[in-house]
């Protein structure tokens, strides 16, 4: 043995209480802004997981041989050491940040003074979204305050009611005979297309069918491309309704998408060190550059990264400017929120495996490659989630512990280890992650994920793109059968097992340590495992169209009188007041939003007193609507987390 415990239980409990209470109080006084508070938590951070992850390789691994009891502990602790290892990169990745905000100030204010800006092109990809979806992202970049620019709608379903839309509203219509290389070949298409116009941009704005950029999105990006470095700026993806997650446990407002640890804290840390890669939509690309790598990249599922890659080997650099400058639409169901992080995770196997990618080959610093490394790692690491589902219902069935250790040693290094890493996260990401919240969200694809690597292994190639769907009818309660049922049988197994080995008729006087541990970790597991259950039962979304928050002055207009109405929420289809309406004797008729008019309230809207009022506007109405509510990026759903809230989001919806 390498360790040894002093002392008994009550000790190292105590011992833990103090590291976790430190930990605490470093949180509440320093600044993660700070460059020496990150590095000095940092080092703290990476001298615990360490320590832990050392005390596990060397003292508790039993000798390795063909039994279940080896193999089980060797596979456990392999996945254990690979999301250790990602925790300790991420640590390193941390330990530095940019902000490009106040460049970004400079550079808009030169744009905008400009007497001949470059001019943009901006490509909005769409594959079979609905116009209501689309519709948002064509006239948002329309509306944008910047002097040159033309907007190409690249539609890889060949729709005539969507060319027929681009006309209406003057935008560029562009299709192809076929979908081949999916959406890259899409943006190919675009790209050799507005190559031989007569006038060349300089520069192309790439846009999901579902985003939505604010009004400045141009004015903020152009300017940082002075660097003739830069080849490409990348904003973060924001969304203007809520995840199958926040929705279907009622946290929208206290917990933050998955996805905003990733887009606010990481990429700018991995910009630090010029390792920031793009995401797919609301960014900037040079022409020049992606002409110079032969147009967009398509080897790979995740074009978007291999295109960053394909830059970063000719020196140029994805910059990364963390501002809300568009909002997009989330994932609404479970199933397309898997297919999307499937895709993902595929997509960067693939990147890996290519004959000149950053895994082995290519030219790629060493810093890049583990930057690379440190992506894979992610997605390597989620058969843990897995094993820590799973381990306690194994030793209640079998007896044998993931965790051949003792159990003192455990408390002391492991648990004062993960209560660091949770106040660490919450910290550095400024209460971007949650306990138990932010694991559900890892559990949830746990399974997807983990079937994805295995059909890696065999088949790393060849699967088809699939598109993430969105904006469909969501009125019905829905249930993702395979998940559901792997989290009840998980749930009642730990669930069972508490039970049978606390109340069963030969239940112990006294538990062993390993039991104690055994039994919390087994009602640790049913609770995780409970709480994503919840989320596979998916809640009805009722309103087709996401209403946005907002603040206006407006006037209602009842049978010819008028009254003030302050309009707290809108959307091309209803409006949300801050009150009932002063005038009770009729039915209102229309609505004055400010900047679009009065608009004519939906004949089907019967309640003389309601706060939410049916629209029933014109064409050119809608369209101002649209312009109005995305001119500025809308705050639908919570940009940090509240513990308390959530949970009591989660009770509710738990016993509801």
């Amino acid at each position: 043995m390498y360790f040894n415990s002093d002392g008994d239980v009550q000790t190292v409990l105590w011992f833990d209480l103090a590291i976790a209470a430190c930990a605490i109080l470093f949180a509440f006084v320093a600044d993660p802004k700070r460059s020496f508070d990150r590095f000095a938590f940092g080092i703290i951070m990476l001298m615990s997981l360490g320590t832990y992850i050392v005390w596990r390789a060397l003292d508790t691994l039993p000798p390795l041989d063909l039994s279940f009891e080896s193999i089980w502990n060797y596979i456990y602790f392999a996945f254990e050491l690979i999301s250790v290892l990602y925790a300790i990169g991420s640590v390193l990745i941390l330990m530095r940040s940019t902000d490009w905000s106040s460049l970004a100030d400079r550079a808009a204010l030169e744009c905008m003074s400009s007497e001949n800006p470059p001019l943009v092109d901006i490509f909005i990809c769409t594959y079979n979204e609905p116009i209501n979806v689309l519709e948002k992202s064509i006239i948002s970049a329309q509306s944008m305050k910047y002097p040159r620019l033309r907007v190409f709608v690249c539609d890889d379903t060949r729709r005539a009611f969507v060319r027929q839309y681009c006309e209406m509203v003057g935008v560029y219509y562009l299709t192809r005979s076929d979908n081949l290389h999916a959406k890259a070949g899409n943006l190919n298409n675009a790209l050799y297309h507005t190559n031989d116009l007569p006038e060349l941009s300089e520069f192309i704005m790439v846009l999901d069918a579902d985003f939505a950029p604010q009004a400045d999105f141009l004015n903020r990006v152009i300017g940082l491309f002075a660097d003739s470095k830069i080849a490409v700026v990348q904003t973060p993806q924001f969304y203007f309704n809520s995840d199958p997650i926040q929705h279907n446990l009622g946290i929208s407002g206290s917990f933050v998408d998955d996805q905003r640890i990733f887009f606010d804290v990481f990429q700018p840390a991995k910009d630090a060190v010029g390792c920031a890669f793009c995401v797919g939509t609301s960014f900037v690309v040079r022409r020049a550059a992606v002409n110079e790598i032969g147009g967009f990249p398509h080897d790979a599922l995740s074009e978007d990264m291999l295109l960053t890659y394909r830059l970063m080997e000719r020196g140029y650099v994805t910059r990364w400017l963390n501002e809300k400058l568009s909002v997009g639409l989330s994932a609404e169901g479970l199933s397309e929120y898997m297919t999307q992080r499937t895709r993902w995770c595929l997509g960067t196997i693939q990147i890996g495996l290519l004959r000149d990618g950053p895994l082995w080959r290519g030219n790629f610093t060493i810093v890049q490659r583990l930057h690379y490394l440190h992506g894979l790692f992610c997605w390597l690491s989620k058969p843990f989630i897995l094993c820590l589902l799973l381990a306690p219902s194994i030793y209640w069935l079998t007896g044998i512990p993931a965790l051949q250790a003792d159990e003192l040693m455990f408390m002391k290094l492991g648990l004062s280890s993960l209560a660091l890493f949770w106040v660490y996260s919450s910290w550095i990401s400024e209460k971007r992650t949650l306990p138990l919240f932010t694991e559900v969200t890892h559990a949830l694809t746990a399974v997807p994920i983990t079937i994805t690597l295995f059909q890696a292994i065999r088949k790393p190639f060849g699967r088809p793109f699939k598109v993430t769907e969105k904006g469909g009818d969501r009125s019905q309660i829905r249930i993702h059968g395979p998940t559901a049922s792997f989290f009840a049988l998980v749930a009642a197994a730990s669930a069972i097992s508490v039970v049978v080995v606390v109340y069963g008729w030969d239940a112990p006087v006294e538990f062993s340590a390993r039991d104690c541990l055994n039994l919390i970790w087994s009602a640790v597991a049913m609770i995780i495992a409970f709480t994503s259950l919840l989320c596979c039962i998916e809640l009805p979304r009722m309103d087709q169209e996401e209403l946005i928050a907002i603040g206006l002055n407006g006037q209602l207009n009842c049978g010819g009188e008028t009254a003030p109405a302050r309009i707290v929420g809108l959307s091309t289809q209803s409006a949300l007041l801050a009150a009932l309406p002063s005038c009770h004797s009729v039915v209102p008729n229309a609505l004055f939003v400010p900047e679009v008019g009065w608009v004519r309230i939906h004949p089907d809207q019967l309640t003389v007193a309601a706060r939410k009022l049916r629209l029933d506007p014109s064409e050119d109405q809608h369209r101002g609507i649209l312009r109005l509510i995305f001119r500025n990026a809308p705050k639908n759903v919570a940009e940090k987390g509240d513990l308390r809230r959530s949970m009591q989001a989660l009770l509710a919806r738990a016993f509801s």
